[in-house]
């Protein structure tokens, strides 16, 4: 009984030896938990982190300072990998699936928008959902929308992308412009005719009424700025 005693006490001792020589998958979790949350922080909306199993059965030694990281191109956005990694005393890694949820507003066609429409207020509407869920470049402030015109045609109820609008040209092919230089102690200006539509900030070019093309910034009120 006494050496069957002894045994049991050895292998006790001998488990809570191992438990301690190994890295806990518990551990490692929350090591990818916290880069996740860091990593979403400033994120619009309820951001909630939720990080996948470990398998049990990785035998890891311990780390007293692991490191999580995002693959190449990877983000905190969506379904994604975590991987934490050592460097001593062991060299090691492991990648954990995890998921980053948003639960934010948008915006959405309130009526159906016609292409080439200009983008007023009362045709946009402010939903909520999971953003992560929804395309790339979805747009979550109305200011991102207004004032512009519509790419394509859209229908109502469609979550809207940055990308679905441009700006409102201010200058329009075959408009009568201004051209206009200014500088340390001069000013000059020209009259032209655009040779193309363009929104503010963008180049257009301008045939000058002595037949040369000039190119300039174009400005609000059919102004193009030139520089020399």
């Amino acid at each position: 009984m006494k050496q069957i005693l002894a045994l049991a006490a050895l292998l006790a001792a001998n488990l809570a030896t191992a438990a301690t020589t190994r890295m806990e998958p518990a551990a490692l979790r929350q090591v990818a938990e916290q880069f996740l949350q860091v990593q979403s922080a400033g994120l619009p909306g309820k951001v909630t982190v939720s990080v996948g199993a470990v398998d049990p059965r990785l035998n890891l030694a311990p780390c007293p300072a692991p490191e999580a990281f995002l693959m190449p191109g990877a983000r905190a956005w969506g379904k994604t990998t975590v991987g934490v990694r050592c460097a001593a005393p062991s060299a090691w890694t492991v990648y954990i699936q995890s998921q980053v949820s948003v639960l934010g507003n948008y915006v959405a066609a309130a009526a159906p928008l016609v292409q080439g429409q200009a983008i007023e207020e009362t045709q946009l509407a402010i939903m909520q959902g999971e953003l992560t869920a929804l395309p790339p470049g979805i747009a979550t402030d109305k200011r991102q929308l207004l004032g512009k015109t519509s790419s394509l045609s859209i229908s109502a109820g469609t979550p809207l992308r940055v990308d679905m609008v441009k700006a409102r040209p201010v200058i329009l092919q075959g408009q009568l412009v201004k051209l206009v230089s200014t500088g340390n102690g001069f000013s000059v200006s020209a009259e032209g005719k655009a040779a193309g539509s363009a929104a503010e900030g963008q180049v257009v070019a301008v045939r000058a009424n002595n037949g040369q093309q000039i190119s300039g910034i174009a400005r609000p009120g059919g102004l193009v700025e030139v520089a020399f």
